[in-house]
């Protein structure tokens, strides 16, 4: 029996907004990399026996940095545009997860430069990474570190997309 057939997939509602232009990011492409994180995920929830939610309910919005700076200032208190910030919310009570990932376009752009890594590249690690924050996975412990960027690494190469984390 397969890991989806174990746990199965959440059904998937996503809506995509574009506070500022994120031509190469269209929508197709952001379903894409979202269903793979939860592919991953559920594959991921198998093998451990834990469960997942019945379905997930994501808003992803792509921002500019003045956006980004409020959000990030207003939510975690950091004078500063992040990458990335993830909202999770508790499960309804039928099991359906909601969340919002905001991924802040300017910084996605500055960091690919700066790593060497191709925009669609850092965007797709991003984007899986903001959707395991909504599903509650997180890296504030080395364990839940080692954890996430696991699953992570393991997520982006099923997408054929290098390790995030190596050099």
């Amino acid at each position: 029996m397969s890991a989806e057939q174990t746990h199965p997939v959440p059904a998937l509602s996503l809506s995509v907004q574009y506070g500022t232009p994120a031509p190469d990011l269209p929508r197709w492409r952001v379903r894409r990399w979202v269903q793979r994180a939860l592919a991953g995920a559920a594959r991921a929830s198998a093998q451990q026996n834990q469960a997942l939610p019945v379905a997930v309910v994501l808003t992803l919005r792509f921002v500019d940095a003045d956006e980004g700076l409020s959000l990030n200032n207003a939510y975690r208190g950091r004078d500063y545009a992040t990458n990335v910030l993830t909202f999770e919310y508790d499960p309804d009570p039928e099991g359906t997860l909601y969340g919002d990932i905001v991924l802040c376009v300017p910084v996605l752009q500055r960091e690919a430069t700066e790593q060497g890594k191709p925009l669609l590249n850092h965007a797709a690690h991003l984007v899986v990474h903001g959707t395991l924050h909504a599903l509650g996975y997180d890296h504030i412990e080395p364990d839940e570190a080692d954890h996430m960027e696991a699953l992570e690494t393991a997520i982006l190469r099923d997408m054929g997309l290098p390790d995030p984390y190596m050099a």
